[in-house]
């Protein structure tokens, strides 16, 4: 609590991006900055972790669309938010295998958290890759954008429609910081901007991600002036529906989203079509969502299962085959995670969206 005290002192109201990016991200007591997340000991698991094949097979997306982009001699693979390394570690591997792509490539890791970026360097120690903090360093070349579980840690505005007004949730923090819910009228230029998607016209209830939109502003920018394309995997949903999505874990179990502030992730469910809009509105082709499992299965997730356990005993291949039923299963990740991939041009028979 100590912690806490000191990331709102003197603070009295905040919007809900605004709090939760204190929470996440302050530089010294932010969730992000202070503790590693990730794996048993953490409080969430991701799918590079759950099984190297899912990390393999983004390898593989990654050198078929550049292929697809007709192989060119310099080119930029962008990972956003990589976590712990993991993805990037197994991603380096399969790059390798493919001589010309890899002599290619510049391999950039996009980090805000000091604490993860420590992590990453260690586990990735004596790999050609650098780290950014601006996606502006990124150098003149095609560049593919790739994001697991990226978009949805970024804080969300949340408003809500009453007797034909739109109010701002904020939160009020008293000085034994209890924490409350309350409205304020939105200003013109957010009645504005939300009116411009339609998609929010019959909601009274609307979470928009504000900060998300300015960080992809930075992609699309980046592919409108070089080509290539971004990927995004997520937890999410196509259709917005008034829910509050906003939840919070903590030891790998749900968490009441103001209880353990600062010692827990807080995140929520991306909205799909929201995205596909705003790519669409900057002028990239999207290819159309598709369900984790889905996309996976068509990357060929479970043949490169059948022949990494070939020769494995019985219980080190039920095993390869109980992780990916986690990440495949619609009643897991595969059907409530979703892929979505934006490109400057339409690519012909790209992977995984057939």
């Amino acid at each position: 609590m100590k912690s806490i005290n000191k990331i709102f002192k003197n603070t009295k109201i905040l919007s809900f991006d605004k709090f939760f990016e204190k929470v996440l991200y302050d530089k010294k007591y932010g969730y992000y900055n202070k503790k590693i997340p990730f794996g048993i000991n953490g409080d969430f698991i991701t799918s590079p972790d759950i099984s190297f094949l899912f990390s393999e097979v983004i390898g593989i997306w990654v050198v078929s669309t550049w292929q697809n982009l007709n192989k060119p001699k310099k080119f930029n693979f962008i990972e956003l938010g990589p976590g712990n390394g993991s993805l990037s570690k197994i991603l380096h591997k399969t790059f390798m295998k493919f001589p010309e792509f890899y002599k290619s490539t510049n391999f950039y890791l996009y980090e805000k958290s000091q604490i993860l970026k420590k992590l990453q360097k260690k586990k990735l120690k004596g790999l050609n890759i650098q780290w950014i903090e601006n996606i502006d360093k990124i150098k003149t070349a095609p560049s593919i954008f790739f994001g697991n579980e990226f978009f949805d840690a970024i804080p969300i505005k949340q408003f809500e429609k009453k007797n034909g007004f739109l109010y701002e949730r904020f939160i009020q923090i008293d000085s034994n910081l209890k924490f409350k819910i309350i409205l304020k009228k939105a200003t013109r230029k957010q009645i504005e901007n939300i009116k411009k998607l339609k998609i929010f016209d019959k909601l009274n209830f609307i979470e928009f991600p504000k900060a998300g939109l300015i960080e992809m502003k930075k992609v699309i920018k980046k592919i409108k002036l070089f080509n290539g394309g971004i990927l995004l995997i997520d937890y999410g949903y196509i259709k917005s529906n008034n829910n509050d999505t906003l939840q919070s874990i903590k030891n790998h179990k749900k968490n009441k989203i103001f209880d353990n502030i600062g010692e827990s992730d807080v995140t929520s469910l991306v909205n799909f079509e929201l995205l596909k809009n705003n790519f669409i509105k900057n002028n990239l082709h999207v290819e159309k969502i598709m369900p984790q499992g889905k996309f996976l299965r068509s990357m060929g997730i479970m043949q490169r299962a059948q022949i990494v356990s070939k020769d494995m005993s019985f219980k080190s291949k039920a095993d390869i085959f109980l992780r990916l039923q986690r990440l495949l299963n619609p009643k897991y990740m595969g059907d409530l995670f979703k892929v979505i991939f934006a490109c400057k041009y339409k690519i012909k028979n790209i992977d995984g969206f057939n």
